[in-house]
Parts: C-alpha cells; structure tokens; sequence
C-alpha cells in the first residue's frame, strides 16, 4: 500500500456523486449527481460551483470541449446539454434507448480513444438482480444519431474504460453478486468489441469495483465502492497501489489537473444511516499522482 496525499476538493454532499470529467480549457471539473438529477461545474480557478437541475436523472456525461456542448447519458435516452448562465442550460435528445424492462436509466460511459460515446443501462432496483443491463454506443449516421446496443447481460455495468491507445476495453459489472473486471479487445475503426476476457476478480479483494480511469502506463484505477480505496491494476492484473479515503464509497474516478496527474474521486452519501465516521462522504477528492492521465477526446460528428 502506498501513501498519497488526498485533498477534499468539495465536501459536495453528493447523493451519488459519478462522472467526472475535466476540462483543461476551463480548468474545470465537471460530474454529476444521479438522483439530484443535477450537472456539477467546479472552478479550479476561481473556486466557484455551477449546479444544473436537468429534467432527468443524469448518469455520466462525456464532452464535446469544440462545441461546449456535453454528451449526456440520462433514463429515457441520450443528450445533448450545454450550461448557461446558473440553472440556465440547453437540453436536446440525441436518441432514445428502448430498455428492456421497466425503470431502467444510463449508469457508467465515457468516450472512447477515437470519441464514440459508450455507456451502459442498468435497472434502478438493484436489489432485484437484474441482467436486463446492456452497453450501447451513440454515433453520428447521416446527419442523425445512432445508438446501437453492444454487449448484454449486466446487472450494474461500471468500470469503463480504455487503453491508452484505445485497443482494449475494460468494463465491470458492480453487483455484489458479480464483482469483476473484464476486458475485451476493442476495434478502434469500427468499434466493434472482441471476445469477453477476465481482468480482475474483486471477489478477492475489499470493495465492489465502480468508477474507472486508465492512465498512460495502461495501469487500470479502479473505485472498491464500500471498501474506501482506489486501485491500481497494472495491465497484467495485478493491484500495485492502493489509495485510502476517508469516505467508504468511492464511485468514480478520472485524471485532471495542469499536468493531468491528479485523480479526481467522486463518492456517495448513503441515506438512513450514521456518517459520523465519515462526515466527507459525497464530497469531491483530489489525490496528487506521479502518473498521468489520458485527456478525453471531441466527440467525432
């Protein structure tokens, strides 16, 4: 286990704190509040917060840093969002996804290396075990927008992620009943996804794997939701660090900072039970790193 320096970036109070995402051009990060149905600004340089109610509950968020706009994955479908003045922002559906079953939204995505918008559904009630979960994929298809399912079969899909160079694709499933990490070979012409293979099993370790970033040593960080860690796994599937918080549920992680070498934690603030031993939980964290991040790329189209 190594020793890092963990800040409180924002003590947010998040109800389900995922998704963030940062914008070098802002010095920004971006996340989301599920249930508050709430898109999340904060200024790393003027310390200001931006919040914006959207009409559904937002799940993750990738960018489109050349139009401003962002690419929103919600309950009903795919959006286009872009914030204005505080509360003031547009919201345009990209495409409608035709879930499986009855209340079912958009949990973890983020873009791949060449700027597909990925992200998979799950059913609110994860207490039913569903494997109604699947992972779809939005594109631009003559002047309209795509989506096209994937892969099937999740109850919580989480953990995406991808190599540096885009050629594989880690995804998790987070339900206490699975607990693993796959990775797939990915297509970066085509997106097409390969052969299911398995990374990690966090059966063995403390912590349900969430939120998910790479980094350019093609080490895979990984949340352990209710252990209060963050993982590195090297390529070969091995833990190598182990960074502590003082939240227990860690939901998502990304890279950000100047030099792309901070990880930016976001976390949960469970309901109906005691946080006096974690009075920080649904805040935002920033952990100093000597390794960097890889930049999210524009959406193509």
């Amino acid at each position: 286990m190594n020793a890092h320096h963990v800040e409180l970036l924002l003590d947010a109070k998040n109800m389900v704190g995922e998704s963030p995402v940062w914008s070098a051009k802002e010095q920004a990060l971006y996340w989301v509040d599920i249930p508050a149905k709430t898109i999340q600004r904060y200024s790393l340089i003027d310390q200001g917060l931006s919040a914006w109610v959207c009409p559904e509950m937002t799940a993750c968020i990738a960018p489109d840093f050349e139009s401003g706009h962002w690419i929103v994955g919600a309950e009903s479908g795919v959006f286009k969002f872009k914030g204005a003045s505080e509360g003031q922002f547009q919201w345009e559906r990209l495409s409608t996804v035709n879930h499986q079953e009855f209340s079912m939204r958009f949990n973890d995505g983020r873009l791949d290396r060449q700027g597909r918008f990925l992200a998979g559904t799950m059913v609110n009630d994860m207490s039913l075990a569903s494997s109604a979960g699947a992972i779809y994929a939005l594109e631009p298809d003559h002047h309209h927008w795509k989506l096209t399912q994937r892969l099937y079969g999740f109850i919580t899909p989480n953990g995406m992620a991808f190599s540096p160079k885009g050629e594989t694709l880690y995804l998790s499933d987070s339900h206490p009943k699975i607990q693993k990490i796959w990775s797939f070979d990915y297509d970066t012409a085509t997106g097409a996804i390969g052969e299911q293979k398995l990374f990690f099993d966090m059966q063995g370790v403390p912590g349900r794997p969430d939120g998910a970033a790479v980094d350019t040593d093609g080490c895979y960080w990984i949340c352990g939701n209710d252990a209060g860690v963050v993982y590195r796994i090297t390529p070969q599937g091995e833990i190598d660090q182990t960074i502590v918080l003082p939240v227990k549920k860690p939901a998502m992680c990304s890279f950000g900072g100047e030099r792309m070498d901070t990880l930016f934690v976001t976390s949960i603030r469970p309901s109906g039970i005691d946080l006096s031993d974690q009075p920080l939980a649904g805040g935002v964290f920033a952990v100093s790193t000597p390794y960097q991040g890889i930049a999210e790329v524009n959406h193509r189209g």
